[in-house]
């Protein structure tokens, strides 16, 4: 419990069975009430390793649907348990599950709607091992999101974050991408809505089972950001109407969400 609400922490898991258990290991058990995990259909064991452990939640996608379809089975499912504080983390080990308190702490102080862990900040990123030309994207791509949003945060992309309910249940989540877009889009929504986001720094470590994606679908991903901060600014200006910009816009407990997955466990 965070000052009396309940902390949930959610994995988004994708071929994580060679890192997941010390991931969950190194969380903060002692404030951490419930914890689960939502596997995008793995070619490996992951369901068995996370079976293996004392999780809450263990739930499997009939079929891959993406980083972003995954997030949102990951909130749909820790509203629906109760969660008041909500961290996601990826169970690879690339972020210090360490900082698990400190984020939802963040959150718990009312100051916070949205917490961002950044790469950026505490300038470890390089020693970490992002690759160079990662590091000069993600500098380039922030740049811009500052300027489009009129925000100013030292990183968009990282995937350690944590929520407030209310955020989880008001933004039209169902609205997004369920690729990696979502992300960004996720601090679009919030950005346009007037959700308070802050950062905390978080160092990362990039090893061989950490997950990665392609160049490729990086320079696709880089592409739908930009895609994302231009259809902000048109937004704001009401130049055009996105759905997932709008307040009428599905949210999570719209029908057809509950039927991706399957409990496998808890």
């Amino acid at each position: 419990m965070i000052l009396g609400r309940k902390l949930a922490v959610v994995m988004p898991a994708y071929n994580a069975a060679k890192t997941l258990k010390r991931t969950y290991e190194h969380l903060p058990h002692e404030i951490v009430d419930d914890v689960i995990l939502v596997d995008d259909n793995s070619r490996d064991n992951t369901v068995d390793v996370a079976c293996g452990l004392p999780i809450g939640a263990v739930i499997r996608h009939n079929k891959n649907l993406g980083y972003g379809g995954n997030q949102k089975t990951c909130y749909r499912v820790a509203l629906q348990r109760g969660a008041d504080i909500v961290v996601m983390i990826h169970p690879d080990y690339q972020y210090s599950p360490k900082l698990c308190g400190a984020i939802a702490w963040m959150i718990g102080s009312g100051e916070y709607d949205m917490v961002l862990a950044s790469r950026i900040l505490g300038n470890q990123t390089l020693k970490g091992g992002m690759p160079i030309w990662k590091y000069i994207a993600n500098r380039a791509l922030t740049g811009f999101e500052n300027m489009m949003l009129g925000v100013k945060l030292s990183e968009f992309h990282t995937g350690y974050r944590a929520f407030t309910r209310q955020v989880l249940e008001n933004l039209p989540l169902g609205e997004n991408s369920d690729d990696f877009v979502f992300d960004n889009q996720m601090i679009a929504q919030a950005a346009y809505f007037g959700y308070r986001i802050g950062e905390i720094s978080c160092p990362t470590v990039y090893a061989a089972e950490s997950s990665s994606i392609s160049f490729k679908r990086s320079v696709t991903y880089g592409f739908g950001v930009l895609n994302t901060s231009v259809q902000y600014r048109l937004n704001k200006w009401g130049l055009r109407q996105d759905a997932y910009l709008t307040r009428n816009g599905h949210r999570l407990d719209h029908e057809g969400l509950g039927q991706r997955y399957k409990m496998v466990s808890g």
